[in-house]
């Protein structure tokens, strides 16, 4: 970016589009009296973006607006749209919204003599001039192409006349376009090259059977902008729900205060306990006791006079309560008395962005001292990669923005060590890091523990032999000598 791009970026007035996420990749918002190009795979959510961006305008600034549609007639977006809380035939009879109806006929062609996009911008003036708009979408210019017969220069060439004279009246205007692959050419028609000041992509790729939608802003003329695709979805009552991955800032400050992990030989081994705003990772093979260390992690802070919200997702609640009272711990007491809120969800049930969501929506409600997610492996399975990875970011980001103590188990795969995906994927994002192993002596199998990294501060280095019954977890001596926990060879003493 130039000097002139710096400038120009830092004086263009911007128009929010009540997708707060997306607002955020572009610094506040669309640039005003400009002409940005939505493009997309059907499905993708291309009219719920756009039909956001007029229902923000209407609704929270008082900003007008004009809805040309190319597809659809008015009374199918309305019905369509008041799923998301959106009250366009209610909005447009109190005359804060106005439809161009370019819908083409049900069975005839356009020609180029049959629709005259001259009377079409005429149209558009007159309906931003009736309502006083301040926003206009087209919706969707592809359409328009389809029932086109003619040289489709001669159509692009008119559509940036169109966009021209709307941006000169100080019009903002977003198109959406239509597009063949999700990593192909950003629209069917190469729209983007003749009419866009702004290009924005929406995504919506199938990967294990689930689908991942992904936001990305490609071209932002004059203004700089984050880059990378960054994770949304839509929900009932609230339309595109983003998660702006690139705009997180390691900005919160870091506590001194210690917490207690709930058992006192674990807060001797961590140098006094957890810190109050550290995310820790707790890693073991099946059986090793990660979920005794959420029962007490939870049961701890409420003795200490905190509330602790627990994320399920491998056993259901009764299983949760059961196991807890097994080790004396009465989570039925705790939830009644308003101090503890457990939460179990199938991974299945819906996507990473919804699921992160719902932890971030219940937490605001609950505003928890502490919180648990047990376990990521379970959630591992449900996503890509890079899917995964941007819900952790998003989740070790959110929890140590709010300042609350976390708590997260993995899974590894072998019953004697090794990493997992999700210790892979959360290493670096967690403040601690705690391995529960399975290792043998001569015929015997006992369980070890240690602290594999505790971030500002000192922590044992050994290894800690402990056993598990109905009073919970005890410590014995380290371990004189073991196998690598991570590989399970022998270490030379």
């Amino acid at each position: 970016m130039t000097t002139e791009d710096v400038d120009v970026a830092a004086v263009l007035d911007r128009v929010k589009t009540g997708v707060q996420a997306f607002d955020e990749l572009v610094m506040g918002g669309l640039p005003r009296a400009r002409a940005t190009v939505v493009g997309g795979t059907p499905g993708s959510g291309k009219t719920v973006f756009a039909t956001q961006f007029l229902a923000h305008g209407i609704t929270t600034f008082g900003e007008n607006g004009v809805l040309v549609t190319f597809e659809e007639p008015p009374a199918d977006i309305e019905a369509n749209m008041r799923g998301f809380g959106w009250e366009l035939a209610k909005w447009r009879k109190e005359g804060r919204l106005a439809f161009v109806d370019a819908s083409p006929p049900a069975s005839d062609e356009l020609i180029i003599g049959d629709f005259d996009l001259v009377g079409l911008l005429s149209r558009i003036q007159h309906a931003v001039k009736t309502v006083n708009a301040k926003r206009v979408v087209l919706d969707s210019l592809t359409q328009l192409f389809d029932h086109f017969i003619g040289d489709p220069k001669i159509l692009r060439r008119e559509l940036f006349h169109i966009s021209s004279a709307l941006k000169k009246t100080g019009l903002t205007v977003l198109m959406t376009a239509e597009r063949n692959s999700e990593y192909g050419e950003i629209t069917r028609h190469r729209l983007e090259e003749f009419v866009a000041d702004n290009v924005v992509i929406l995504r919506n790729v199938l990967h294990r059977e689930k689908r991942r939608r992904t936001i990305e802003v490609l071209k932002m003329r004059g203004s700089h902008h984050a880059e990378g695709e960054a994770p949304f979805t839509l929900l009932a009552n609230q339309g595109v729900v983003a998660v702006p991955l690139s705009s997180l800032r390691l900005e919160q400050q870091s506590s001194t205060v210690r917490v207690t992990s709930g058992n006192s030989e674990i807060d001797k081994m961590c140098g006094g306990g957890f810190f109050r705003d550290s995310v820790t990772l707790v890693s073991g093979a099946t059986g090793t006791g990660k979920t005794l260390l959420v029962t007490n992690f939870l049961a701890g802070g409420v003795a200490a006079g905190e509330k602790a919200i627990l994320f399920g997702y491998e056993e259901s609640k009764g299983q949760l309560f059961r196991n807890a009272g097994g080790w004396g711990a009465d989570f039925a007491q705790m939830e009644a008395a308003g101090k503890l809120k457990i939460v179990c969800l199938y991974p299945e049930a819906q996507g990473l962005p919804d699921h992160l969501l719902t932890i971030q929506s219940l937490v605001d409600e609950f505003q928890p001292n502490r919180i648990a997610v047990d376990s990521l492996s379970a959630l591992e399975r449900i996503a890509p990669d890079t899917g995964f990875r941007e819900f952790l970011i998003s989740l070790t980001s959110f929890i140590k923005k709010r300042e609350i103590a976390g708590l997260c188990t993995a899974t590894s795969k072998s019953l004697i060590g090794g990493e997992s995906v999700s210790e892979q994927h959360i290493s670096t994002l967690t403040d601690s890091i705690i391995l529960l192993r399975y290792i043998q002596e001569q015929d015997t199998m006992n369980r070890g523990l240690m602290v594999l990294k505790m971030r500002g501060s000192e922590h044992a280095k050994e290894i800690r032999k402990f056993t598990i019954d109905s009073a919970g977890m005890h410590f014995g001596e380290p371990f004189k000598t073991a196998p690598n926990v991570f590989t399970g060879d022998n270490i030379a003493q």
